[in-house]
């Protein structure tokens, strides 16, 4: 049994604020310290049910937040960005399970900081719709055909989840009473809850079916700035259909996860010349 684990940060217990979830904030190091204990109980209540081994994919922004030394030496950790796939880097046909902690809503959405894989992108849609990184990264597990067998984030996500993955365990851990504000549990008893959970999904893997594949995929994203939409629009098969907004068909879900790496990375840019400009000025 192979358990692929892809954790978050704005989903985890305790965590609210942006001071918290950037690099250099005050609140960061701690957050961090509550990003590790939670993927710890995570992988713990896999081996309980009986896992051989288990991948955790560093999915936060930089995507090397969790603490090495503290992180359960059982697991493998992918880290590191970027990298083609994204949040769901390394998931593939080999892994029976795939378990998503710390996750949030979608860009535009009700929760707490709320977005969809970059706070440069003020939409993003697939074939038309919001998606969540929840949804996408699904997608992403759905090609090599393994289900999502658990989402552990706040109150918005998890009933989004309940629709979404049928069969699929879901761990609120926290309320969402803003963008920047929340009402938690304690992050003790947000890890057990969270092993716990773990655990039950390793355990009724056999019941859960992968997210269905659509026919075709279409990817609009609405871009932060007209400089990004601009860049983004180049890519090769890519149409930019508004000041700010760009559009591409795609072949499949690994097709789509590499462009959203590098849209975000095109929007990262945009946004780094922008205010190194305005530094200037």
């Amino acid at each position: 049994m192979r358990v692929y684990i892809s954790v978050d940060m704005e989903g985890i217990a305790g965590i609210a604020t942006m001071d918290q979830v950037v690099r250099g904030g005050h609140g960061y190091p701690r957050a961090q310290s509550l990003m590790t204990a939670e993927t710890n109980a995570a992988i713990a209540g896999a081996f309980d049910a009986g896992a051989d081994e288990v991948v955790v994919s560093d999915s936060h922004g930089t995507m090397d937040n969790l603490l090495h030394d503290a992180l359960d030496e059982r697991a493998r950790l992918v880290f590191g960005t970027p990298r083609a796939q994204c949040m769901a880097h390394g998931l593939d046909g080999s892994h029976d399970v795939a378990l998503f902690v710390g996750y949030h809503a979608a860009a535009g959405e009700p929760g707490v900081l709320s977005h969809s894989f970059s706070a440069f992108f003020t939409g993003f849609r697939v074939n038309g719709e919001i998606a969540s990184e929840a949804q996408v990264n699904a997608l992403a597990a759905g090609v090599h055909g393994v289900p999502v067998g658990l989402v552990a984030g706040d109150d918005v996500i998890c009933r989004l989840a309940e629709t979404a993955f049928p069969g699929a365990v879901t761990v609120p851990v926290k309320t969402a009473e803003g963008w920047t504000a929340a009402s938690s549990i304690h992050p003790a008893r947000a890890r057990q809850a969270l092993r716990a959970g773990a655990a039950a999904a390793v355990r009724r893997v056999q019941q859960l079916r992968p997210t269905p594949l659509p026919d075709s995929l279409v990817l609009e994203v609405d871009m932060q700035l007209t400089t990004a939409a601009e860049l983004a629009g180049l890519v090769p098969g890519a149409e930019r259909i508004g000041a700010r907004t760009v559009r591409r068909e795609i072949a499949d879900p690994d097709e789509l996860m590499g462009l959203v790496t590098v849209w975000y990375q095109i929007a990262a840019a945009a946004a780094g010349a922008q205010q190194a400009l305005v530094r200037r000025v």
